[in-house]
């Protein structure tokens, strides 16, 4: 079950806005191509990935 929205880690908080926010900035910085889709795949797997420690409670 998830946490109630009151109860969200704002360290949880401030991490994924920072990933979307260097994602955000690849996306109008960079050109099409092939960096900025690693950007895009980096910033997705490190969003996973703290979401999944989130709920393990690590």
């Amino acid at each position: 079950m998830l946490p109630s929205p009151h109860k969200v880690n704002k360290r949880l908080v401030a991490a994924m806005s920072t990933y979307a926010i260097v994602a955000l900035l690849a996306e109008f910085t960079l050109d099409g191509g092939m960096i900025r889709n690693a950007v895009w795949i980096l910033m997705a797997g490190l969003a996973a990935k703290t979401y999944i420690a989130y709920r393990a409670g690590w």
